[in-house]
């Protein structure tokens, strides 16, 4: 049974408040997203250099832009850790001593590792940073969580396949840090120790390279005699072995009574609309949740505005215990967010009420827009006109990047967003 922890509230002025907030982790695919992660909220992000990370085909930062990003994030208060956590070939040992100093010497605050191999290597050549236990390692009991924190390690990633009652039970044993997944994907392996990319595409899912082939279709055929019979008929929806990607918005109340220390967001590879909705929804549950636990509810509007960036079905998965059906996708990969992202506001004149705005889609006059930001209330406005730098009026923002400027009802600031509903 779940029972709230003593040491997360006190009594201040005749109620309870929650005095161990947890880090909000967000991820942060290359510079841009990392500025916008900590900007609508985040308390440190996790990015991937060059070499040694799981994201292949992320952006990732070259050591000049990871000292960039610690600049800008220590301006907020906010820290930047750095995956690490390939299982390492001999080939990646060459230049692992110089890559770990650079980071330490870049200011950031700490790695996420798999390989023994790496964390000792770490601890001898940067001992300044923190080292992290990542999720490849399938951590799922308080015994092996134990034996990192014998190893003097400051914190470990839980493994997305543990439930509440796991994490109670680990917390009572061991005093370390937890970090616990809270949106994002889910992988279909435990954790990610899949090989199906490597078999399928020669592309090495723990050093990566993953091609996600559990999200591919997929004909079932039964072999017998030497011969392949069909197990569908003709206009079955394809099977898949997809799982829903993970969404615990309503667990948040329990993983802040369970002392969890970072509650961490998936998606390096997500767009800066993604980063910025799931970052400022987790962001507004948190802190209403921390002010007043013994009076709080979800509210809808939360619960909408992350569906206005997911474009996959999402459930609670292991949390709750072991998920049934209905937490995989059968017959469909993805569905339509109910918004598109719009545009990226980069200027507001308060005394004319125009905005100056950078095209990410499609827009022209006569779309209803919604803008949203950290510094604002959600609001919605026709389009009216739209005029370029030069003053010259639009009949459409239809250009890539383009620069545009338009009148808006209320004041917005930098890195506020507009998007339009599909």
């Amino acid at each position: 049974m779940l029972v709230k922890n003593d040491r997360i509230s006190e009594i201040v002025d005749g109620k309870r408040v929650i005095v161990k907030k947890p880090e909000l982790l967000a991820p942060a695919g290359n510079l841009e997203k990392l500025k916008i992660a900590v900007h609508y909220g985040a308390d440190a992000v996790f990015i991937g250099g060059q070499e040694y990370s799981l994201r292949a085909n992320a952006d990732n930062f070259t050591i000049e832009e990871i000292r960039e990003g610690v600049e800008f994030a220590n301006r907020y208060g906010a820290k930047v850790y750095v995956t690490a956590n390939i299982y390492a070939h001999n080939e990646n040992i060459p230049g692992l001593d110089d890559y770990l100093r650079a980071l330490e010497e870049a200011g950031v605050s700490g790695i996420i590792v798999a390989d023994p191999l790496i964390i000792e290597t770490a601890r001898r050549v940067a001992p300044k940073l923190e080292v992290h236990v990542s999720t490849q390692q399938s951590l799922t009991n308080w015994k092996a969580v134990q034996f990192w924190k014998e190893e003097g390690l400051e914190r470990v990633v839980l493994a997305r396949e543990v439930s509440a009652e796991e994490i109670r039970q680990i917390k009572e044993n061991v005093d370390i840090e937890i970090e616990a997944f809270i949106h994002g994907a889910m992988c279909s392996a435990y954790s990610g120790r899949c090989v199906l990319s490597n078999h399928m595409t020669a592309r090495d899912s723990n050093r990566g390279g993953c091609c996600q082939s559990c999200r591919w279709d997929y004909d079932l055929y039964q072999l017998s005699d030497g011969r392949e019979i069909p197990l569908f008929s003709e206009g079955d929806a394809p099977f898949a072995m997809s799982a829903k990607d993970l969404n615990l918005i309503r667990a948040i109340p329990v993983m802040i009574e369970l002392g969890v220390d970072s509650l961490k967001i998936e998606g390096r590879m997500k767009s800066i609309h993604y980063v910025a909705t799931v970052v400022s929804v987790y962001r507004k549950v948190i802190d209403a949740y921390c002010a007043d636990p013994d009076h709080f509810t979800i509210r809808d509007e939360w619960v909408r505005e992350l569906d206005k960036c997911a474009n996959r079905e999402t459930a609670p998965s292991f949390f709750a215990g072991f998920p049934d059906h209905t937490n995989h996708m059968y017959g469909t990969h993805s569905r339509k967010p109910t918004h598109e992202f719009a545009g990226l506001v980069l200027d507001y004149d308060p005394e004319t009420g125009i905005a100056t705005i950078q095209q990410r889609n499609h827009f022209r006059p006569g779309d209803e827009v919604e803008f949203f930001g950290p510094e604002i209330d959600n609001f919605t406005q026709v389009i009216e006109t739209i005029w370029d730098e030069e003053g010259n009026e639009l009949d459409a923002a239809r250009h890539p990047l383009q620069i545009v400027k338009m009148k808006v009802k209320r004041p917005l600031f930098p890195y506020n967003m507009m998007r339009k509903e599909n």
